[in-house]
């Protein structure tokens, strides 16, 4: 590397360590010193967006990224997007906050994984059931797959018409290097206590039993997906069938065809919330991620090194070495 090179990249790295400490000091001075140090049992707070007559709130928290659970230990190179175990405990909190009348999950997400959608799901279903707290959805740009998994248990389903939604369905990929790695002279040498231990592997053609076993389990989720909807949404089985072939729709094809209950905004939804809980004009209060010192110095750090872990494809390696595994998922 030549020294110009280096230059370069002595340069870059300058600049993002003073934006990142700019940012810090910015966000240090427009915070009173309680919020910077202050000790909760949760990592988030409570915004009020809009104020209300004092008889209570609708609580609005976000679904922003991919559904995946991701690794439980704390890294400097976690990513800054969407956080399972964080969005969880915010549903949690405001399903035990007696002020809380009625819960908006405000969603933009491709999906994601399987169990990890069915543990949202089964979270908005026990909060309406055992706190009697109605669950709002209100699609962003995209709500598909695992996103709509999750929001047919709702009590209402609300999308801008432009919004993606759909993608009803089951996927899992692998990809087959084994003629690159033939052509290149490399040989996987494999030890596996059965037959299929090994299944969809990367460095041979998949068995047609292999394939059998995998749709089996596709075809179970797939059902499971459909009895979703048809609890969720009160659409006849058959109907849904038609819809739930992995096509995706607009907001505007999505409520005819009867997966969602209206169309409009973010701000639509507070107001048509409140009409229904029928308590008059309720505070609107969302849920966002705490300030503190060790959330400041974990986001300038993530902020260095984002483009550089991208760069170098550290991401996108961890992601596929994690293993093949079943999402509800739209990829485009």
């Amino acid at each position: 590397m030549n020294s110009k090179r280096w230059v370069a990249i002595f340069i870059a790295v300058g600049l993002f360590l003073v934006s990142s400490a700019f940012t810090m000091f910015t966000t240090v001075f427009s915070t009173t010193w309680d919020d910077l140090f202050q000790v909760s049992d949760h990592d988030f707070e409570e915004k009020i967006i809009e104020r209300g007559n004092g008889n209570g709130k609708i609580a609005v928290v976000s679904l922003n990224g991919v559904i995946e659970s991701g690794y439980d230990v704390p890294s400097i190179f976690s990513s800054v997007g969407y956080n399972h175990k964080e969005f969880l405990q915010q549903l949690d909190y405001a399903a035990k906050d007696g002020q809380v009348r009625g819960i908006i999950i405000h969603v933009n997400t491709p999906g994601g994984g399987v169990v990890e959608s069915s543990e949202i799901h089964d979270k908005i279903v026990s909060i309406q059931e055992e706190y009697n707290k109605p669950v709002y959805i209100s699609m962003g740009s995209m709500a598909a797959s695992g996103g709509y998994y999750i929001a047919a248990p709702a009590s209402g389903i609300y999308a801008n018409p432009q919004t993606l939604t759909g993608s009803i369905g089951v996927i899992m990929q692998s990809i087959n290097v084994s003629q690159l790695a033939e052509d290149l002279g490399i040989q996987a040498e494999v030890i596996k206590s059965g037959p299929y231990k090994d299944i969809m592997s990367a460095t041979r053609e998949m068995t047609e039993d292999e394939r059998e076993i995998m749709q089996i389990m596709i075809d179970e989720s797939y059902e499971n997906f459909v009895d979703v909807i048809e609890a969720g949404r009160d659409l006849p089985r058959s109907e849904i069938y038609e819809l739930a072939d992995g096509r995706i729709f607009s907001g505007r094809q999505a409520y005819e065809a009867g997966l969602i209950d209206g169309l409009g905004h973010l701000h639509d939804v507070y107001d048509i919330v409140r009409e229904e809980l029928g308590q008059g004009n309720l505070e609107i209060v969302e849920y966002t991620t705490s300030i503190g010192l060790s959330s400041l110095f974990s986001y300038s750090i993530q902020e260095i090194l984002s483009n550089q872990s991208e760069l170098l494809g550290l991401r996108g390696w961890l992601q596929q070495n994690q293993g093949p595994k079943m999402m509800y998922l739209y990829t485009d």
